[in-house]
């Protein structure tokens, strides 16, 4: 029977080559695991999948009567539909664990570290001791750069950067910077593209106290890729997803990684001062500007979690 390997809703680089990785390590233990994807492929994705050959994992948001694995989240809003109504085998992850529950022990594996890439690295060489293919090194390496937003993110740790290293020479990337940065323009792509994909490119729903509220993150080379007019759009979409999904609030973080190095947040919520409570800063209109805020995980979730919990 087919095990099928998945990562989030709305599906960014780690989420999607973590789903390959962890297929390919079930492989070489003996289960017949297939890689799956909930979501079309951000630009950066599918540049990785395309410079290392490896075909595009078929889509999946359904897994009644399957049996599955989850990687990169353990989130009911981040999981595949009816995910009760199928058979959770095993969990990898590098975020806070999250509400899924399961009737049965699992293999459940999660480490603080920036990517969960950096997680299956840890995997296949100290516990199972498998050897990785060259081409799912080079999309580990992809992920890894990615979520490190090149090693600038404070989720980044030195795990991180070693696994990075030894992938990089398995996948024979002997200039890790320089494909970082590749991947980081096609990451911070934005012309043409409707504002709601831009939105949705790496989109989190969570359950806040009680609270729908979701967080999307758009990361720019700099700032100036979202002309005003674009940003108006952008706003219009955001005010939109908040109606017809229910939610208390909607937040889309800017996020300058190579010029400012820092966030503008832009915000649609039932209440305004959940951003004071957490970032110590009132919005002017509806956004601010957060210097230094590079991670949702680490520096935008966790406040807000103690914000509308207070």
């Amino acid at each position: 029977m087919a095990v099928f390997v998945m990562g989030h809703k709305s599906p960014d680089t780690d989420s999607v080559t973590a789903a390959v990785a962890f297929a390919e390590l079930q492989k070489a233990l003996g289960v017949d695991a297939v890689p799956c994807r909930q979501g079309d492929p951000n630009p950066e994705t599918e540049l990785a999948f395309k410079k290392f050959g490896v075909p595009m994992p078929e889509l999946m948001t359904d897994v009644t009567g399957k049996q599955y694995m989850l990687v990169d989240h353990s989130d009911i809003k981040q999981a595949p539909d009816n995910w009760d109504k199928g058979e959770l085998l095993a969990v990898v992850d590098h975020h806070k664990i999250g509400d899924i529950t399961t009737a049965s022990p699992i293999f459940f594996c999660a480490m603080p570290v920036g990517c969960t890439g950096t997680v299956l690295y840890k995997l296949y060489t100290d516990m199972f001791k498998k050897p990785i293919d060259s081409k799912v090194a080079g999309l580990m390496l992809s992920a890894i750069l990615s979520d490190t937003v090149l090693f600038k993110s404070p989720t980044c740790t030195p795990d991180d950067k070693a696994a990075a290293e030894a992938l990089a020479k398995i996948a024979g990337i002997s200039d890790i910077k320089a494909w970082g940065l590749e991947l980081a323009k096609a990451k911070s792509s934005v012309e043409g593209i409707p504002p709601m994909d831009l939105i949705h490119r790496d989109y989190k729903d969570f359950n806040m106290s009680g609270k729908t509220v979701g967080i999307g993150q758009l990361e720019l080379v700099s700032l100036s890729q979202v002309s005003n007019d674009l940003k108006c759009a952008i706003m219009d979409n955001l005010k939109k997803m908040k109606v017809d999904g229910n939610r208390h609030s909607v937040f889309l973080m800017l996020t300058d990684t190579m010029e400012k190095e820092g966030t503008e947040l832009l915000a649609v919520t039932d209440d305004p001062s959940v951003v004071e409570k957490a970032f110590g800063k009132k919005l002017e209109g509806n956004s601010v500007w957060l210097p230094g805020v590079m991670s949702r995980k680490k520096q935008m979730v966790p406040p807000l979690e103690k914000a509308f919990a207070s």
